[in-house]
């Protein structure tokens, strides 16, 4: 979804009663790990929005080197699993916009943060339009950087 797209339908779920759950990530490499996330995060609502960070802020964020899939087949690949009911992405570095445009309920991130560890703006935002912040359980030994990794040792 464009983000004007996003905030008609947020609209909609928020005009039936509906909660909505936003998460956000780079989803580089999808791994078990990124999969089991998910369907975790959708249990928290009646929807589940997926901020996705596009190409530019992942070079940003992990090298250029990265990322290993562009976001138009990331975001396909996110819309077609079973939780996820809609993508966005978004060429900040930060979410900080799309949540405060989204204003969700629920924002769920993985174990691998706490509440010390999100970044502070999108803290900040989440907390100023009251949304509530889940983590759910990080499955260990899956992460991109370890796919990377091992293929990389193949070689």
């Amino acid at each position: 979804m464009t983000m004007k797209e996003a905030k008609a339908w947020r609209q909609s779920l928020e005009d039936r009663g509906q909660k909505l759950v936003v998460t956000n990530g780079c989803f580089d490499l999808l791994h078990r790990g990124h999969v089991e996330y998910l369907y975790s995060a959708r249990r928290y609502g009646d929807s589940l929005l997926v901020g996705l960070n596009s190409d530019s802020s992942i070079r940003e964020l992990k090298g250029p080197s990265r990322p290993l899939m562009v976001e138009a087949d990331r975001s396909v690949l996110l819309a077609s699993l079973e939780p996820v009911d809609a993508v966005v992405i978004f060429q900040t570095l930060r979410a900080t916009e799309l949540l405060d445009a989204i204003r969700p309920d629920i924002y769920v991130k993985g174990g691998d943060y706490d509440i010390n560890t999100l970044d502070s703006e999108e803290y900040k935002v989440l907390v100023d339009i009251g949304c509530n912040i889940e983590l759910v359980k990080f499955v260990d030994g899956q992460s991109t950087t370890g796919y990377i990794k091992r293929i990389k040792e193949l070689h």
